[in-house]
């Protein structure tokens, strides 16, 4: 794996696994749900955003089965979701856009941490 220690890549395991906080399941049903569109459907496999099924995969896997590009992807968005958390970024109530780009990450802002 790249120049990723093994605590860092611990820190970043655990950060991941906290800003994901949909499940698996969850976010497979969202990724669909999303990209379901009046006319046609995608593939299971290729609804939702490529980062999206990304971060699926990384959820079915256990650390020792990381690659470079799930590590990048899992920086991505730890860093994603905590610049979008932040108080003065975070938006009116009704703003479902916001939402919705963070679900496709596997972060839902509304559900109790």
């Amino acid at each position: 794996m790249d120049r990723t220690t093994a605590l860092e890549l611990d820190w970043l395991w655990d950060d991941f696994h906290r800003v994901v906080n949909m499940t698996s399941q969850e976010l497979g049903t969202w990724l669909r749900t999303s990209g379901a569109g009046e006319n046609s459907e995608p593939l299971p496999e290729r609804a939702g955003t490529e980062t999206g099924r990304k971060v699926l995969a990384i959820l079915g896997k256990r650390r020792t089965d990381l690659t470079d590009e799930d590590v990048a992807v899992m920086r991505k968005v730890v860093e994603t979701v905590h610049v979008q958390r932040r108080t003065d970024l975070e938006p009116a109530a009704g703003d479902s856009a916001w939402r919705r780009r963070l679900m496709t990450l596997g972060h839902d802002p509304l559900k109790p941490a």
